[in-house]
């Protein structure tokens, strides 16, 4: 899984929430990786919007299938 790809962030959000429920860490450990989750959803968030800035559009015309993307990024 490549570093700072959405699955990626969502595998660490996953296991940082595993630990916060676990109740082991102490209150300042807790802070922290609820911060580092924070900003593993920010930057999920700015992938999210990226992907959805590319729309993929398939419309047929005289029987041919284009494809057309437009990038509003």
């Amino acid at each position: 899984m490549k570093k700072d790809s959405f699955e990626y962030n969502i595998n660490e959000i996953d296991m940082i929430i595993e630990k916060l429920d676990g109740g082991e860490l102490s209150l300042d450990e807790s802070i922290k990786e609820y911060e580092k989750a924070m900003k593993l959803l920010k930057k999920s968030s700015d992938l999210l919007n990226k992907a959805e800035g590319k729309i993929i559009k398939v419309s047929s015309e005289n029987n041919n299938i284009s494809l057309e993307v437009e990038e509003n990024a």
